[in-house]
């Protein structure tokens, strides 16, 4: 196995990107430790199916936000696995905003976004550096979205925390190297419930327009984004870097006929 005995913590890994992570992490030979918030069943599901595989597995409850419970979900996983080789900062969260709807945009959105989606990954890496630093080549992984690159997602608020949290990966790449990597992802639309319960009757519609836009004709599932969190970690000289993994929407439909 790839990653045989390296040991991981990936943050907003009860569903979604994060589960799929936890999944393929498991299967590359890590032990795992996951995080969640709210979805403690959903998590021990996570767990049940990293533990089939053959790995060893703790779950830790907390939201990113808080500083003293990203230090605490460190030393928690220090303790039970004696270190750290990867982070995976996925923990996420939006509210479902229609851009020209400014005044429907609160100070609470803005905080809690920007909360969870950047300060969350900024304290998360600042509470594992010390344990990154002491293998042979830590890295972190932050997930991000070509939201931050197009300026257009769920909301405005949402875009900004992806496009600060591409550049606090820059930010911290020059800051931790070259003991520690770090890199992003940037996904497009992903097939999934967080999707559908944000979107609501648009989602298949809003689906097919992004296959219908994209080159490769089709949208991400949560294990090909996992996919390409599993390509960062794997690339050892790599750093600074945003892989985007959208199907291609952000390049635009297939040319079929030649330029004139």
């Amino acid at each position: 196995m790839i990653l045989q005995n390296k040991i991981a913590l990936i943050t907003g890994a009860s569903r979604g990107v994060g589960a799929a992570t936890a999944i393929k992490l498991a299967e590359s030979g890590s032990k795992v430790a996951i995080n969640y918030n709210q979805s403690k069943a959903q998590a021990e599901l996570v767990a049940s199916r990293c533990r089939e595989i053959g790995t060893e597995v703790i779950i830790l409850q907390g939201d990113v936000a808080e500083d003293a419970t990203c230090r605490s979900m460190v030393q928690k996983t220090l303790s039970t696995f004696g270190g750290l080789d990867i982070l995976i900062n996925n923990a996420g969260t939006t509210r479902f905003i229609d851009f020209p709807e400014l005044e429907e945009v609160r100070d609470e959105d803005w905080d809690r976004i920007f909360a969870v989606n950047l300060k969350g990954p900024f304290q998360m890496a600042r509470a594992a550096r010390e344990a990154l630093s002491k293998g042979k080549g830590g890295v972190i992984v932050n997930t991000a979205s070509i939201a931050g690159m197009v300026g257009g997602g769920s909301s405005i608020p949402y875009c900004a925390s992806k496009a600060a949290l591409i550049n606090l990966t820059l930010s911290l790449a020059r800051t931790l190297g070259p003991e520690i990597r770090v890199n992003a992802v940037a996904p497009g639309f992903i097939e999934g419930d967080w999707l559908q319960t944000g979107l609501g009757e648009a989602y298949e519609q809003t689906k097919a327009g992004k296959i219908t836009d994209s080159v490769l004709g089709k949208v991400s599932t949560p294990e090909d984004v996992a996919s390409g969190i599993l390509a960062m970690v794997l690339a050892a000289n790599t750093t600074g870097h945003t892989l985007v993994i959208d199907g291609g929407d952000t390049v635009g439909p297939k040319i079929t006929k030649g330029l004139k």
